[in-house]
C-alpha cells in the first residue's frame, strides 16, 4: 500500500492531467475515481488542490478543442461515430441534439455530467458553427464545475475514502473480479437488448437501394425526412420530394402525410 500511495504522490499530477486527457478523447476510462483520488490525496496534504482542480480543466479544454475542430471540419458523421461507442447508439444522435438544440452553449456547462452528452458537446458547438470567442468560456466553466465538484468531494471526504482504499487494498484480486464481472454483466445486457430492439425494427426497414429502385420504378412512395435541425443544417440535400420536419412534430403535420401509399420514414 505505502508503495502504491508514493507512487501516486510522485506521479500524481500527470497521471491526472493525462487520465482526463484520454478520457475526454473517448477511451473508456473512469474519470469520477481518478477525480476523487485526488482530492483525497489533496485533502491529506499529499497534493495540491488548486493544481488537482485545474489540471483537469486543462486536459478537458485540450481534448474539446481538438473534438470541437473535428465536429467542424467533418460534419455531423462525426457524432454518429461518437455515438456508436455508446452502449444505446440508436438513441445517443437524438438525445445529444435534442439537449444542445434546448441549451445551447449553457449545455457545455452540464455537459460533464451527463453521459452521451460529455463526448458529444463539443463536436456538437462545432457542427453548429459556435464561434470561438463563446465556445471557451462555457467549456472552460463546464469543465471547471465538473473538476471542481468531485475534486472537492474527494477533499471534504478524505477520511471516508481512505477507509474504502483499505478495505479494496485489503480484498485485492477479489474486488477486481466483482467489479469486473459487474461491468461484463451491465454490457452484456444492454447488447441484448439492443439487439431485440433491431430484431423487431428490421421488418420494416428498407435501404437506400431498395428504396432507390422503387422510386426508378415510378412506384408512389411518400418519403418523410425527419433528420434533427442540426442535420439537416449541416447537410440540406434531401430526397426529392420529401417532407422536412422534426420527428416532434409529426402530429402537427400528419395531415400532409398520405395514408394510400408507402410511407418511408429516415433520420440520421
Amino acid at each position: 500500500m505505502s508503495s502504491w500511495i508514493d507512487f501516486l504522490i510522485r506521479y500524481g499530477y500527470l497521471i491526472l492531467f493525462f487520465w482526463i486527457l484520454v478520457e475526454q478523447l473517448g477511451l473508456p476510462l473512469p474519470g469520477l475515481p481518478i477525480l476523487l483520488a485526488a482530492g483525497a490525496l489533496a485533502g491529506g496534504g499529499h497534493l495540491n488542490l488548486a493544481a488537482v482542480v485545474t489540471l483537469p480543466v486543462l486536459a478537458c479544454i485540450c481534448s474539446d478543442f481538438l473534438w470541437f475542430q473535428i465536429g467542424r471540419h467533418r460534419g455531423i458523421a462525426v457524432l454518429g461515430w461518437i455515438c456508436r461507442l455508446s452502449l444505446e447508439p440508436d438513441s445517443c444522435v437524438r438525445r445529444t441534439e435534442d439537449a444542445f438544440v434546448r441549451y445551447g452553449a449553457r449545455s457545455l456547462l452540464i455537459s460533464k455530467f451527463v453521459p452521451g452528452l460529455n463526448l458529444a458537446a463539443a463536436p456538437l458547438a462545432g457542427i453548429s458553427r459556435m464561434r470561438m470567442r463563446r465556445f471557451f468560456p462555457f467549456d472552460a466553466l463546464g469543465a471547471f464545475f465538473w473538476s471542481g465538484t468531485y475534486v472537492g468531494l474527494g477533499f471534504a471526504f478524505t477520511e471516508q475514502l481512505e477507509r474504502i482504499s483499505l478495505y479494496a487494498l485489503r480484498l485485492g484480486a477479489s474486488l477486481l473480479v466483482l467489479l469486473g464481472g459487474g461491468l461484463l454483466a451491465y454490457i452484456a445486457w444492454k447488447y441484448l437488448q439492443r439487439q431485440k430492439f433491431l430484431r423487431e425494427l428490421r421488418i420494416a426497414r428498407i435501404t437506400p437501394q431498395e428504396l432507390k429502385k422503387k422510386l426508378d420504378a415510378g412506384e408512389d412512395i411518400q418519403i418523410v425526412d425527419l433528420r434533427h435541425a442540426i442535420d439537416f443544417a449541416a447537410d440540406p440535400q434531401t430526397v426529392a420530394g420529401a417532407l422536412h420536419f422534426d420527428p416532434n412534430e409529426i402530429e402537427q403535420h400528419q395531415e400532409l402525410i398520405l395514408r394510400d401509399r408507402d410511407i418511408v420514414l429516415y433520420c440520421t
